[in-house]
């Protein structure tokens, strides 16, 4: 039996390109899963260009492209989360991911026991959180507090005092993230814990002053 019509350098491409397909659907997290699609595109538009099937070609080459443009866009959140994870907890990375919002003085962005879907980051404008009657500035992380708690319920009352821009992500853009990135995973974590600390050192400070 002639095998030279099987055992062609067209055929190993395209069983390559088969092994990397099938490699990327078993992996667990986006970047190895996004590298394995890219090396499975490339054997395959090779295969689809060696063997005459154009339309193959035409499938992987335009694939490979938005696989190759997703891997970057995904290692450079890497980069910036790993950056900003090793200094203060801004979230200014994740602007891309978010949408801006107005509000005017008296808004309110939402109310203690709400239901919570979102979070926000303030760009101009004041805020308050009346319950504990903190302001909050441009640059502040408020309602992240809700992704974490029972029934995603809201732990406080945030105020618009004086008017401007927030921008929001809602939780389910968040738990893409997160599970699409533990370095993200971590990040977040480690900025829910901080601002626990933070809020329970308040707490004690008030408590101090009451008994003096």
């Amino acid at each position: 039996m002639d095998w030279s019509h099987i055992f062609t350098v067209a055929n190993l491409l395209g069983l390559i390109g088969g092994i990397f397909y099938i490699a990327s659907t078993q992996m667990k997290t986006i970047v190895p899963l996004r590298s394995a699609g890219i090396a499975s595109n490339f054997f395959l538009l090779c295969y689809g260009l060696l063997s005459a099937s154009y339309l193959t070609f035409a499938l992987y080459i335009t694939l490979l492209p938005i696989n190759s443009v997703r891997l970057y866009q995904m290692l450079k959140l890497i980069k910036r989360v790993r950056a900003a994870s090793q200094g203060d907890l801004s979230m200014d990375w994740l602007k891309p991911f978010m949408t801006k919002r107005d509000y005017r003085n008296g808004d309110v962005l939402f109310r203690k026991g709400d239901r919570a879907d979102e979070m926000f980051f303030t760009v101009t404008g004041k805020f308050l959180v009346k319950e504990i009657n903190i302001d909050l500035p441009p640059g502040q992380i408020v309602g992240e507090m809700g992704f974490l708690t029972p029934e995603n319920r809201r732990t406080q009352t945030v105020e618009c005092v004086e008017s401007g821009q927030v921008l929001t992500i809602s939780y389910d853009k968040v738990r893409e993230l997160y599970f699409q990135n533990p370095t993200f995973g971590f990040y977040f974590l480690r900025l829910t814990s901080e601002r626990l600390l933070a809020n329970n050192a308040r707490l004690e400070k008030l408590l101090e002053e009451r008994k003096a």
